[in-house]
Formats: structure tokens, C-alpha cells, sequence
């Protein structure tokens, strides 16, 4: 298919397509925004999953890959990745052995993963092997995810870790995602530096999750001592939705492009005004809004496992409309291959998802 258009019907409706060009533009621009600020990516593979996109990421400069679970850190092993984060607290026996296992085979691999308790350090520790399990002690926030809650017991923490065989103390990580305003970030950043500061060893990594706040961990943490990982995900296809209206290029220079569209045929004008397209549920992502027309007039009125249902005047079976989408994370894992298209919706390539593989 490769040179044929995506919209001349050979591929089959519906389909998503990646653009290229945007593609390429959002990993340098990413890219490009940690080298002028000091920062490292780690870009977060779970939004993906695809092996050609990571190879992108990786060849951009990025520091490694980062998961969530011992899966997606054994499937994105297999795409050749020498650093893998795993963004959670690991307690599954099954990944703690795949990782041991992985650690003695290759001595340059490396593998880090969170812990906010002792109980989850003393995890980690009973399935270790001939090299320890790196550790990136976690604070959290009132009204967060997982982390400690406070300075005091992070450090007691990484104390613990540093007296305990079979974990070496690597760093902090924090995610400040759910926060709301710039200013709970920088306060929530300062925790973050003074616990990084306090842990004693030399050139701690710092982590953050780095998709909405990037902008503010840039300038708040440009004097800190620690090597700071950004786990950012979104960033690499960006959206029509969600990040559109919280990506911080709205509030500095440069700019995300989408990269993802939905393209599907109007199948039914049952009524006038209402039509019914056929993209659902498991074509577009929906949690955290309903797909946007890049048709003027057309508004999406409810989404079902198969159909979406439209309000637009002048529509006739057999239409094509395309749709942009918002969150990239809940899209990619709905298709097993997207055609990769140039300006003129020309195959150029194929991406690639795994997501299969953690089934």
C-alpha cells in the first residue's frame, strides 16, 4: 500500500492514520526543549507502545523508555531498549524475576522502578539476583496518587533502602499531573529538589511526569544537582482534545501538532440533521472527550461500541468524514497497525502497537 492514498478506500473504513510530518515535529520539538533546558526525556511508552515510534524517540535523543508495568517493560525490551523506568511500585512476582533475570544477563542494562513504603522495597528485595534493583524513592501529595506524603518519611525511606540488600537508592520521583495551578507545582517541585538534595548520594536522578507542567519544571528546576528524567507520553502524537487545551506550548514559545485522525464513512441519515458514522468505541478514544470533526457543522453527539452519532445537516451515506481525537494514551492501543501518511494522505510507512502482547 505503500505510495496508494488511505482515502481512496483500499485500506478499509474506519481507520486511524499517523501524519508524519507532525510525528516528527513533536519528538525534535520535545527533544529539543529538554537539551535547551537541561532535562532528560524518558518519554512514557504506554502512550504508544510501538517500536517504531520509540526508535524515533531514542534516535531524538531520549534517555530510555518509561512504563507502567513489568509487561510493557518486557515488551519495549524486546525493542532493543538498554533503559527502561518503570513509573509504579513493582510487586508483581512474575515482572521482579524477568527483571532480575534481564539485569544478569546484560551489564548494561538498566532498570529503575519506584517504591513508596517498606513493605515495597522489601518486594523488591526478596526477588533480586546477582545485581541490585535501582530505586527512585516516591513522593507524593495530599489528594494524589501512590508516595509518601511527606519529606520526613521519604527520607526514612531512603534511609531504609540504603540499609537493605538487594535495592540501591537511585533517586526521587514525583508525579505533579494532577495538580492544578503553576503554583502547586513549583511547591510541590521544591519537596521534590530538598528531598533530591537530602538523599546523600551522588548525582541523584530526579523524575517527573513532565506532559502538562513541563514548562515550569524547565525553569523551577534549572539549578538542581540531580539529573532530571521528564517522563512526558502525550507529547508524541499530541491531540485535538485534552492536551490541546493543556499542552504548555499555550504558554510559551513553540507548538504540538496532532498527529492522530480518524477517518470513517457516514453510514446512515435516519433523520434530518442526525446522521450516524461508523467509528465507535473501539476505533477512537472516548474518556476524556468525544472525537472532534474536522468538518465544520458536524457536531459528535454520543459515541457507541461501533457508531457515532452526529448531528450535521446536508451528510449522505457513504461520506467521509475525518475526526481528530483527544488523549493519544487511550488511542494507539485500539490498533494493531496504522498507516503511516505524508500532507497528501499517502502510505508512507506503517507504525507498529504491541499492546497485544500484554493480553
Amino acid at each position: 500500500m505503500l505510495g496508494h492514498s488511505v482515502l481512496d478506500g483500499e485500506l478499509g473504513f474506519p481507520v486511524m492514520v499517523v501524519h508524519r510530518e507532525a510525528l516528527a515535529h513533536n519528538i525534535a520539538a520535545m527533544a529539543a526543549f529538554a537539551r535547551d533546558h537541561g532535562l532528560e526525556l524518558a518519554p512514557h511508552a504506554k502512550t504508544h507502545l510501538s517500536p517504531e515510534i520509540a526508535a524515533m524517540q531514542l534516535d531524538a535523543g531520549a534517555w530510555g523508555l518509561t512504563v507502567a508495568t513489568p509487561r510493557q517493560a518486557m515488551t519495549v525490551r524486546g525493542f532493543g531498549v538498554s533503559r527502561i523506568m518503570v513509573a509504579n511500585q513493582v510487586v508483581d512476582p512474575a515482572g521482579l524475576r524477568w527483571a532480575a533475570g534481564e539485569l544478569e544477563r546484560d551489564p548494561e542494562f538498566e532498570f529503575l522502578s519506584f517504591a513508596d513504603s517498606v513493605t515495597g522495597v522489601g518486594i523488591l528485595a526478596a526477588h533480586a539476583g546477582a545485581r541490585p534493583f535501582r530505586v527512585l524513592v516516591e513522593l507524593g501529595h495530599d489528594g494524589g496518587r501512590a508516595g509518601c506524603r511527606s519529606i520526613d518519611d521519604l527520607l526514612d525511606l531512603a534511609r531504609h533502602v540504603q540499609e537493605t540488600e538487594g535495592v540501591e537508592l537511585a533517586g526521587v520521583a514525583g508525579y505533579e499531573g494532577s495538580l492544578k495551578t503553576a503554583e502547586e507545582v513549583r511547591k510541590y517541585l521544591d519537596l521534590l529538589q530538598e528531598a533530591a538534595e537530602h538523599l546523600r548520594i551522588r548525582t541523584p536522578i530526579l523524575t517527573v511526569g513532565g506532559s502538562q507542567w513541563f514548562d515550569v519544571i524547565g525553569r523551577h528546576l534549572v539549578a538542581t544537582q540531580a539529573r532530571i528524567l521528564l517522563r512526558s507520553g502525550a507529547y508524541v502524537t499530541h491531540d485535538d482534545g485534552y492536551y490541546r487545551e493543556r499542552t504548555p506550548f499555550n504558554r510559551m514559545d513553540g507548538e504540538l501538532w496532532p498527529a492522530l485522525e480518524v477517518w470513517a464513512h457516514v453510514l446512515s441519515t435516519p433523520e434530518p440533521g442526525l446522521a450516524i458514522v461508523g467509528m465507535g468505541k473501539r476505533d477512537a478514544p472516548y474518556d476524556e472527550g468525544l472525537p472532534i470533526p474536522r468538518r465544520g457543522g458536524v457536531t459528535v453527539v454520543k459515541m457507541q461500541d461501533q457508531h457515532t452519532v452526529v448531528h450535521a445537516d446536508g451528510l449522505k451515506p457513504g461520506d467521509l468524514l475525518a475526526f481528530g481525537i483527544s488523549h493519544p494514551c487511550t488511542a494507539f492501543d485500539k490498533w494493531r497497525e496504522l498507516p503511516l501518511v505524508d500532507r497528501e494522505y499517502r502510505v508512507v510507512g506503517t507504525i507498529t502497537t504491541r499492546f497485544q502482547e500484554l493480553t
